[in-house]
């Protein structure tokens, strides 16, 4: 079994910053073409870094809150490429802390639909582009979908528990040609989410809640999505990964 992804395609949302810009760089360091779609983060040197390793790489600004743009963003990426192996569901926020009695109804399905929706909307609009026995489905929940996160989160908790669902779900849905399987990072620094809604003093009470009394990086959580993707993972689907420090064990 390998570990090496050459001649494998993959599409990795949010791709441009953060945790995502660590995956494309890790998947492409690791023989494969990628394509990674972003919002607002549009400035970024993640296609010149991919194309720098010898690999084919491009970059597309899509609402993956709206399914008519992923199924465009999806027709065009596999059109430029020939085919899609490997999809990394990426994309997502906190939006905001919000506390429950402060909740607008907008606030709530922004949230799922940015954190959720969104996944399913990729996964069904990439399924059918995957080779049977090839396909690596890999979305990123959270440590907040598995305790329920901190103080204004209720949202966030809740899609990112959706997501593990959701994974298992589309595990038996897509099998057995597809796998496909979650991970759940705790903090990880070098983010837009945690420079954002995490204040330091936050932060360093939870490196000190942590086994290894460190934070986590971007690239532990691409490591974890290397694994997935490649052959040495075949043989797991509908599993999580915790990327967590020992935080939280489940």
């Amino acid at each position: 079994m390998r570990r090496e992804l050459s001649g494998r395609t993959a599409l990795v949302t949010g791709g441009n910053v953060g945790i995502g810009r660590a995956i494309a760089i890790a998947l492409a360091e690791s023989g494969a073409d990628v394509a990674v779609t972003y919002m607002t983060h549009a400035e970024s040197d993640v296609v010149s870094s991919i194309e720098a390793l010898g690999r084919k790489s491009m970059s597309l600004q899509v609402d993956v809150t709206d399914s008519g743009q992923v199924g465009r963003a999806v027709d065009a990426i596999a059109s430029a490429f020939g085919h899609i192996d490997i999809l990394v569901n990426n994309a997502g926020g906190l939006v905001g802390r919000v506390p429950l009695g402060e909740m607008s109804d907008d606030h709530w399905r922004h949230v799922i639909d940015l954190n959720l929706s969104s996944a399913m909307y990729c996964a069904r609009a990439v399924a059918p582009w995957m080779t049977p026995g090839s396909g690596r489905i890999i979305s990123i929940s959270s440590l907040a979908g598995r305790n329920g996160g901190s103080r204004g989160m209720v949202a966030y908790a809740t899609a990112k528990a959706g997501m593990i669902g959701l994974t298992r779900a589309l595990a038996k849905e897509l099998a057995p040609g597809i796998t496909v399987n979650a991970i759940a990072p705790g903090l990880i620094l070098q983010t837009p989410f945690h420079e954002t809604f995490t204040p330091e003093r936050d932060q360093l009470a939870m490196i000190e809640g942590t086994l290894v009394k460190r934070a986590g990086l971007p690239e532990d959580v691409a490591g974890a999505v290397v694994f997935f993707a490649s052959d040495l993972a075949s043989f797991v689907t509908g599993e999580v990964i915790d990327v967590n420090g020992g935080a939280y064990f489940t």
